[in-house]
């Protein structure tokens, strides 16, 4: 299936995904494939301007980070705005960027290193404009920093840049976007602890910023201030929701999951865990082809595969694997038997979920400040439902709140 992008077409081959994706239908069939939703995306029609969507979070809130404009912790789901066109969020450790259905870029929460974009570093609690450009499609963030793409297929970074994780080849703080080298062939962003990845329109992965526990998976622990290329291959489709992690996993467009950077708990899912099994590459998670999505926390791993499966690995510290304990696991295992996982979330030292019924649900995990979603602060060890609605579409993370694209 072919796909237009900026630059060019591009032709992708993948599984079929059974279910819809972001709370949608699909083809004719019902069913959207892989390589579907990847044309999709790469056209900026993903998600489709023409579904409303809100954006709702919940949990700590000292800067102003769940956006309701105030800096009031709070423990179940409030609404950020009145606004429906928003289409990406991608949370920074206290913050967080979001893209609407006009194309513009917002952003809101801690702005101590300029990570909000907004040429200065004042605390925003609710979504400030970034600039006035209406070009942007994706978005991404490290603790510190943002990312962002625009229609052109440019790479935009802001914000703390210590270790090189803005890719402008130096060290130095920006409070406003500046583009990354001059290319025009980016396609998917995200960061980590200090650090970032993407992906090319041709496959390419490529990372940047902090290695020292080979995060940027080039086969060192050298860091690097502009983007290195990872590999040769083609055929990477999607990166992990990361947050605060000093390691990264991907899956490929045949649908396998790889895992790379620190493994102190298992987090990378190879079997064994340990400062000194960190690993540098690439190395493959089991033998499946049917990952879907995968999101990291700090030290805890979460994926859901095309079967509606969600598996987890890694700490499980406060019961935030979902798993009904709080072991460790170094190999993914399948959370209780249901088949209805849609989008998966992992933050620090809790986890979320949204079902293909519309249904929200807090997988695990610390539930201080509310950052479960479920009225309460009392920390879960299985999933527990968060309220009754079922409209919930996409989840994302912070290093301690939570938030959810939602259909009015």
């Amino acid at each position: 299936m072919s796909g237009k992008w900026p630059g060019g077409f591009i032709t992708k081959t993948a599984p079929t995904v059974v279910g819809p994706i972001d709370g949608e239908g699909g083809s004719a069939s019902g069913v959207w494939t892989l390589d579907q939703v990847a044309d999709y995306e790469k056209q900026g029609l993903w998600p489709r301007p023409s579904v409303p969507r809100q954006i709702w979070g919940f949990g700590y809130n000292g800067y102003g980070q769940i956006g309701d404009s105030t800096t009031t912790n709070r423990s179940s789901p409030v609404q950020v705005g009145a606004l429906t066109t928003w289409t990406k969020i991608a949370p920074q450790s206290d913050g967080c960027i979001a893209v609407k259905s006009d194309g513009t870029l917002w952003s809101w929460g801690r702005n101590t290193n300029g990570q909000l974009g907004q040429g200065n570093t004042t605390n925003r609690s609710s979504p400030v404009q970034v600039g006035a450009l209406t070009t942007w499609v994706q978005v991404g963030g490290t603790k510190f920093s943002g990312y962002a793409i625009k229609t052109d297929g440019t790479l935009w970074s802001w914000g703390l840049n210590s270790s090189g994780e803005l890719g402008l080849n130096n060290t130095t703080n920006y409070s406003s976007p500046v583009q990354i080298g001059a290319l025009t062939d980016w396609y998917k962003v995200d960061g980590g602890s200090a650090f970032a990845l993407a992906i090319k329109t041709d496959g390419t992965l490529w990372g940047w910023g902090k290695n020292n526990l080979g995060q940027l998976g080039d086969g060192t622990t050298t860091n690097r201030s502009s983007p290195v290329q990872i590999g040769s291959l083609t055929n990477w489709s999607s990166l992990a929701k990361l947050q605060a992690t000093p390691g990264c996993r991907a899956i490929k467009t045949d649908g396998t999951l790889w895992a790379w950077g620190e493994n102190a708990y298992g987090e990378l899912g190879l079997g064994d865990s340990g400062f000194s099994f960190k690993r540098s590459s690439p190395v493959q998670v089991g033998a499946l082809t049917t990952w879907l999505e995968v999101a990291a926390g700090p030290y805890q791993t979460l994926a859901t595969q095309t079967n509606g499966k969600v598996y987890s690995w890694g700490q499980g510290t406060n019961g935030k694997l979902g798993q009904g304990n709080t072991t460790n696991y170094s190999s993914p295992v399948q959370i209780g038997a249901l088949t209805t996982w849609l989008s998966v979330a992992a933050g620090y030292q809790h986890s979320i979920a949204a079902k293909t019924d519309g249904t929200l649900w807090a997988i695990g995990g610390l539930n201080d400040n509310g950052r479960l979603g479920t009225n309460n602060t009392t920390n879960y060890s299985s999933p527990v439902q968060v309220g009754s609605l079922t409209t919930w579409l996409r989840v994302a993370a912070g290093y301690s709140d939570s938030k959810a694209l939602k259909s009015p």
